[in-house]
């Protein structure tokens, strides 16, 4: 686990330096954990925000299965060099999968109601800071975050879903709630999210008159943009995807 970390460590950096644009200054972003009120509990989250009043334009990120790890962290600071104020969730309640095994288990024992309750809280939450604009709030996430970052779009007031390789929704009508302009990030080799599920619910958001842009890369799988992810990251196409997700959250965040 420590040696999977630290390639996740060196390839952030690798990242801050080059593929995607210059990092900011040195302490021009803040980070901190936070805790915020969920129904009768209190869930904590990681916060990556540029310095100053702002207000600047929001996201929550949600993670993976495997929880609240570092690559997670670091793509929430990532967007608070880009001047976004990233809240990443953590589901999970601070455990965090260092197996399959555990991540599938984890993943399985979440309540559903919870985690949206969570999430909606965050949202919640990050309309009350000053230095958020509450009309330019969006989602991200990734795998079992890409779904609930849907879940969450159809049932809180966002304006921007990013939706990688997670599940999907395809009944036209389960769509009618859905406001925001919607991302989906997919491979053509991913056996959970075929290529075909991703085209009924791109035939499903034009139905609805949702705007969207859907790419689906061409040899790659599950998960093709962590670099956690031995057997199937692929860096240049992770780029790609990147620079797809910034174009568009700019558009209809900062647009």
């Amino acid at each position: 686990m420590r040696k999977l970390m630290a390639t996740v460590a060196m390839f952030s950096s690798m990242l801050l330096v080059g593929g995607f644009g210059m990092a900011a200054p040195e302490g021009a972003i803040v980070t901190e954990t936070v805790k915020y009120p969920s129904g009768e509990e209190t869930v904590s989250g990681y916060l990556a925000r540029p310095k100053g009043d702002g207000p600047f334009p929001a996201l929550v990120v949600i993670h993976e299965w495997w929880g609240l790890v570092d690559w997670i962290k670091e793509n929430a600071r990532r967007f608070a060099e880009r001047s976004y104020v990233a809240l990443a969730v953590d589901l999970y309640r601070g455990q965090v999968a260092t197996t399959p095994d555990l991540a599938h288990e984890l993943s399985r024992g979440l309540p559903t109601d919870r985690a949206l309750r969570d999430l909606k809280a965050a949202v919640a939450y990050l309309r009350q800071q000053p230095f958020v604009n509450p009309k330019r709030i969006g989602v991200i996430g990734w795998c079992m975050g890409g779904g609930y970052a849907l879940q969450l779009a159809l049932s809180a007031d966002v304006a921007a879903c990013v939706i990688c390789y997670g599940r999907l929704v395809t009944d036209p009508d389960e769509l009618k709630p859905l406001k925001a302009a919607v991302l989906g990030i997919f491979g053509d080799r991913d056996r959970g999210i075929p290529v075909e599920m991703v085209r009924q619910f791109e035939k499903a958001l034009k139905e609805r008159g949702i705007p969207h842009v859907i790419r689906i890369y061409e040899g790659v799988g599950h998960a093709f943009m962590n670099p956690a992810n031995k057997a199937g990251y692929h860096a240049a196409t992770a780029q790609k995807a990147w620079q797809e997700i910034f174009a568009f959250l700019d558009r209809h965040l900062k647009g």
